[in-house]
């Protein structure tokens, strides 16, 4: 273990582990970590390079590096040379002397919903949290330029206030999607499903010095969805949403039809 001291000395206030996927110089995991500090003892663990899109993705085959991260000639936390996923089980494996009471990830720039969620190393890291029972959130904010996290923070710290004291069902984590726009703006919370919204591809092709060819992926959301009973369409209206996401992907509906092919002839 090699968890500072001045971190977990004391366990008078519920132990709140962040991460993110955005890398642990992006800008909302700084706000997440200072508005946790306000409700219990924070430690930080996240990636040292951006991961967004990476999803449950772990690294095998490759040693993971950890090192201290200092803010301002003060110690932040943890980096971890690997992903979102990867920062989760190293933080509950090797630093942390015991299991945190909550795991917070984010803020992420750029909406978790819809096709989104499945991509999302956001997600992936509460959902990590999620498996190993410890009860765990996600926080987005829709944008990727010009954030303004004044809101999202006081959202995320009541939720996780409001998830101390409830709790979550096992294997069940709560992905909040919050508008960038002022409190002013906010136009309610809504609890949501997860929308059928998806992505319209595009891949550029580019040539390098040499004349070969490359590739960027590309794309725009495209929304499918009409009611505030889904998360993108919600978003899109000015909702905060929170949805419940759960890590069996079973398709319970369509058991009863497969049964039916007599597979076991």
């Amino acid at each position: 273990m090699i968890a500072e001291n001045n971190t977990l000395n004391t366990r008078s206030k519920p132990h709140i582990l962040v991460c993110n996927d955005d890398g642990i110089e992006g800008e909302g995991i700084h706000i997440l970590a200072a508005a946790m500090k306000k409700i219990g003892q924070v430690t930080v663990v996240a990636p040292a390079e951006p991961h967004s899109g990476m999803s449950h993705a772990m690294t095998l085959g490759t040693p993971l590096r950890i090192k201290k991260f200092l803010k301002n000639g003060h110690f932040f936390g943890y980096t971890v040379s690997g992903t979102p996923v990867d920062c989760i089980k190293v933080a509950l494996s090797h630093l942390l002397p015991s299991k945190p009471d909550l795991i917070v990830s984010g803020i992420n720039y750029g909406s978790n919903t819809a096709i989104n969620t499945i991509y999302s190393g956001t997600i992936a890291a509460a959902l990590e949290g999620a498996i190993q029972g410890i009860t765990s959130l996600a926080f987005s904010l829709t944008t990727y330029e010009h954030a303004d996290f004044t809101y999202a923070a006081k959202f995320a710290r009541k939720l996780a206030k409001k998830v101390l004291l409830k709790g979550l069902p096992p294997d069940t984590i709560l992905s909040t999607n919050i508008p960038n726009v002022p409190e002013s703006e906010i136009a309610g919370i809504v609890i949501t499903e997860q929308g059928r919204s998806r992505w319209e591809e595009d891949t550029i092709e580019r040539h390098d010095m040499f004349g070969n060819p490359y590739y960027w992926l590309s794309g725009t959301l495209q929304l499918l969805d009409d009611t505030l009973q889904k998360d993108e369409f919600a978003v899109r209206n000015n909702y905060v949403t929170v949805t419940p996401i759960s890590c069996n992907l079973t398709n319970h509906s369509y058991i009863s039809t497969l049964e039916q092919w007599n597979l076991k002839k």
